[in-house]
């Protein structure tokens, strides 16, 4: 099986899991709000990578943890990656009209259902994810991994990071502050994913930091291979507006650097964490994990 059929299979289990704790829309609710479960499950439902909960699952997996006791987490990452994404593509943020290849959340449903969608979805994250400590077999260690996924999440993680991104439009930043800026807005929620399976799995401290490490690396070169895209690709394969962040006058690796040095800076970064990898207990080049972790370099969208 190929790395993409193996990817595809775990986005189908994925699914699978986060579909089977979402709100119920199927009208038999008589809640009044239902429009704001309908919004949020649109956000949701319309796919991704859903790369964040398959590091959660496959970190998991590498230290030997139980599968079934990452499902509440994995989906509340993904909660909290697609909260995100309804808030950046607002009209006061990136006014972006497509995600995922339809129609973003406020264009359907409005600007103001779509910030509520957003703070639902983060307020539901940690209600899946307390479930989830709540019935653990080991509560310590999933409470451990739902403090990771708290800091990583908030204003020392990814809202720091876009915090810094929205105030640094028309300016012109240097390397460090790039740097800076996407490891916090991006690095930090792949940093808890992989964070979030090894403390589920009973990992110790010195894995812990590890792993963080490695997330941090592989979250870097996923944004700076996010930016290559945004001048190199379509509309069509993306599903999303390219040439967005020059729309918004925005600082990036391949203005900084220009398309050979942020694609040389993409390898660098991840041939670095896939060799620390590689010292995690049994990892081999075989492992999906590292697989996964390697076709992010040569991704197309």
């Amino acid at each position: 099986m190929s790395i993409k059929e193996e990817i595809q299979t775990r986005i189908a289990l994925i699914e699978e899991i986060i579909n089977a704790r979402l709100i119920d829309t199927d009208g038999s609710s008589e809640d009044r709000q239902n429009q704001i479960y309908e919004a949020m499950n649109y956000s949701v439902l319309a796919g991704g990578k859903r790369l964040r909960p398959m590091l959660v699952l496959e970190t998991a997996r590498l230290f030997g943890g139980k599968e079934e006791d990452t499902y509440d987490f994995l989906t509340a990452i993904e909660l909290i990656h697609t909260y995100s994404l309804v808030h950046d593509d607002l009209p006061a943020m990136d006014n972006d009209e497509y995600r995922r290849g339809r129609k973003t959340t406020h264009v359907v449903y409005g600007e103001d259902l779509a910030i509520l969608a957003g703070d639902g979805l983060l307020n539901y994250a940690y209600e899946t994810g307390l479930n989830g400590v709540l019935q653990s077999g080991n509560p310590l260690q999933a409470a451990r991994a739902l403090k990771i996924l708290a800091d990583k999440a908030g204003v020392f993680g990814m809202v720091g990071g876009q915090t810094v991104d929205i105030i640094s439009e028309n300016k012109v930043l240097d390397e460090e502050t790039l740097n800076y800026i996407n490891e916090c807005k991006t690095g930090a929620l792949i940093e808890a994913a992989m964070m979030m399976g090894a403390a589920l799995s009973g990992a110790s401290e010195e894995e812990l930091g590890l792993v963080e490490s490695i997330g941090s690396r592989i979250g870097l070169a996923f944004q700076i291979k996010d930016d290559i895209l945004d001048v190199t690709g379509t509309t069509e394969v993306l599903g999303k507006p390219v040439l967005s962040d020059e729309k918004n006058h925005k600082s990036t690796y391949v203005t900084l650097l220009g398309i050979e040095g942020a694609q040389q800076k993409v390898q660098e970064l991840t041939e670095s964490a896939l060799n620390d990898l590689l010292t995690l207990r049994g990892c081999t080049e075989d492992s999906f994990i590292w697989k996964l972790l390697n076709s992010l370099v040569s991704r197309e969208k």
